[in-house]
């Protein structure tokens, strides 16, 4: 009996405690079993709205949690402060009056996520402007020991929460619809509590608007038999491309090389480039697939939030396919704040100071700064002296900083910055490449390669290889385009044109994740350093000279790997019609067939684990 009782003591214990080295994971048994749990009793409620809300409320914070453990808290907090900021701004008349309890509430929302995102950021660049000697010191911790009475949290750590940036905007985009009249504030606290905690959605995303959900949690349960065939669908959708393609690919190959790049070929960091492009494709994208179709077998739709990124034919493009509720936020809450493609505002230009002074800061150089203080002089110069061009001018402006700040959004690190910047400079090339004619755009880029190329041998360095190779791509491009705008057959393979681009644009989103991925998963203490060299040190190698002969050896030593990314990249590009006829044809399968396909999916995905659950990869933002 005694023994019994352990058991089960110890079941619970498990149950309901935090273990921070297993935080819960849609990729867990263990979360298909408490999903299943939830499930059971969520279909008591029936057409029950209130009760249902309350319920699947509380499951969130249980969810949350077990995810995050005393953060719970923070959660709360921010619930709590939107919901009543929300009642107070729309019961208050003035328009002065509204706006600054606005950004009161938007001004708390942001200092919670100030302080736990960029607390290391800003201690260092007290110190680096002042020469102080300030160090990282957790005062929620600390508040925590003094209420237990005892020494439980470590101060000297600030630990980012899982799902912080999620849930804050979320919050933000809340409080800003109810400013503008989109929406009226939710009554019901518990309504509130449930919208910005439901657990598909909150760790990662996708962000959801009031607007669209709200509505949602007003109406009784109703879920056709279709839509939970395509609910279990995209369930088990998500499951393999996050066990099979993502954390395989990131486990036997990327994670490697992107530790010591050094210790790899240049072919070998290429490839992991291209690698890494499929991995957080398939690891974002397999996760929203997974809470969209959990949501779903509650009776909720969430936005969609990827659209087959990769066939996008520019920059600009695929910002419009790729975590599309992101996008659409800063378009929505920063872009269009700033002017957009209006006007300059203050919030213009307090974006540029800001953003060079950041660049100061993290390259170390006062002529980093400089320089972006200089061309942005000289853009302001040409737009108050040639009014025609003043317009595309502030709408570049508030592009760039928007993508600026967008990179910042992902960590304050000088990779993120590059990273959103390389993006912004890509959508702005788009914008000019697109204005231009065939013959203009064959000779900028002719011109560009043959300065590469001069670099090249004039002052070798892997850098100017690697643009060199690059810029080549491009002119090969500009040139068969060229001739093929006098090809007769021109329009019967015009999908070539289309390949094309998208390949180029491919290409070069794949390039920028050099900084992306090299900012990722760092000790925030230490990441600018420690991401600067891996950026480098792979751009070094791919640059640098390669030994062809052992490329073979290569290829067959992580077959595997290459097989699932080209297998990949072939499901990805399949036609949107192509692949809705099979996800219909699965939801319509008798519920004996849908469960046994089910089952051998899952035991495929699962033999394809190799370590422990990897966690996703936008939790750390």
């Amino acid at each position: 009996m005694t023994e019994m009782w352990q058991i089960a003591s110890g079941f619970f214990r498990n149950l309901f405690s935090f273990d921070q080295t297993h935080p819960l994971l849609f990729t867990q048994f263990y979360f298909w079993a408490f999903f299943a749990i939830v499930f059971a009793f969520f279909s008591l409620f029936g057409k029950k709205v209130l009760q249902r809300n309350a319920y699947l409320f509380a499951v969130s914070l249980f969810f949350y949690y077990k995810t995050s453990g005393l953060f719970l808290i923070l959660l709360l907090t921010v619930i709590i402060i939107n919901y009543f900021a929300g009642r107070w701004l729309h019961s208050v008349g003035r328009p002065g009056g509204r706006k600054a309890i606005m950004i009161l509430c938007i001004a708390a929302d942001l200092l919670i996520l100030v302080y736990f995102k960029y607390a290391y950021f800003l201690v260092d660049l007290v110190n680096g402007l002042f020469g102080t000697e300030f160090a990282v010191h957790d005062l929620f911790a600390e508040i925590g020991n003094k209420v237990a009475g005892k020494e439980i949290f470590s101060v000297d750590r600030i630990i980012l929460p899982v799902g912080i940036s999620f849930f804050t905007f979320q919050a933000i985009s809340y409080i800003m619809d109810i400013r503008r009249r989109r929406i009226e504030p939710v009554r019901n606290f518990l309504d509130f509590g449930f919208y910005l905690s439901f657990f598909p959605q909150l760790v990662a995303g996708p962000i959801v608007r009031a607007s669209e959900f709200i509505p949602q949690i007003r109406k009784p349960f109703n879920l056709s038999r279709r839509w939970f065939g395509i609910g279990v669908f995209w369930i088990l959708n998500g499951l393999v491309k996050k066990l099979v393609l993502s954390d395989y690919i990131a486990v036997n190959f990327c994670d490697r090389v992107f530790e010591n790049p050094m210790l790899f070929t240049g072919f070998e960091n290429l490839c992991s480039l291209f690698g890494y492009s499929l991995q957080i494709y398939a690891d974002f994208s397999g996760y929203t697939d997974i809470a969209t179709g959990v949501a779903l077998m509650m009776g909720f739709y969430l936005p969609k939030n990827f659209n087959s990124p990769y066939k996008a034919r520019s920059t600009r493009e695929f910002w419009k396919r790729w975590h599309m509720t992101l996008s659409k936020w800063l378009q929505d809450y920063l872009y269009i704040p700033l002017g957009g493609n209006r006007n300059a505002t203050p919030g213009t230009f307090i974006c540029i100071f800001t953003i060079a002074a950041i660049a100061v800061f993290l390259s170390g150089s006062v002529w980093i700064g400089s320089a972006c203080l200089l061309l942005v002089a000289v853009v302001a110069a040409v737009a108050r002296f040639r009014p025609g061009s003043r317009k595309a001018i502030i709408t570049d402006l508030n592009l760039m900083n928007t993508m600026l700040l967008g990179g910042l959004w992902h960590g304050a690190s000088w990779n993120f910055m590059i990273w959103g910047g390389l993006n912004g400079i890509g959508m702005l090339i788009y914008k000019f490449w697109s204005r231009c004619n065939l013959y203009v755009r064959a000779l900028v880029i002719s011109a560009v390669t043959l300065v590469l190329g001069t670099l090249c041998v004039t002052c070798p360095k892997p850098v100017w290889n690697f643009f060199f190779v690059w810029a080549l791509f491009t002119l090969s491009g500009a040139l068969v385009q060229m001739l093929w705008h006098y090809c007769r057959f021109k329009k019967s393979f015009s999908w070539l044109g289309n390949a094309w681009a998208v390949l180029q644009t491919f290409v070069f989103i794949t390039f920028t994740r050099i900084f992306f991925r090299s900012g990722s998963n760092l000790d925030p203490a230490g990441a600018n350093e420690k991401a600067w060299s891996t950026a480098t040190g792979m751009i070094d190698r791919i640059g640098g000279p390669w030994d062809l002969s052992v490329v073979p050896d290569i290829i067959v030593q992580y077959r595997t790997v290459f097989i699932l990314l080209i297998v990949g990249m072939i499901i990805h590009w399949l036609p949107e019609r192509f692949k809705r006829r099979y996800r219909i044809c699965f939801s319509r399968l008798p519920l004996f067939w849908m469960a046994v396909v089910s089952v051998a999916v899952v035991l495929i995905a699962y033999q394809f684990i190799t370590a422990d659950l990897q966690t996703f990869v936008y939790f750390q933002f």
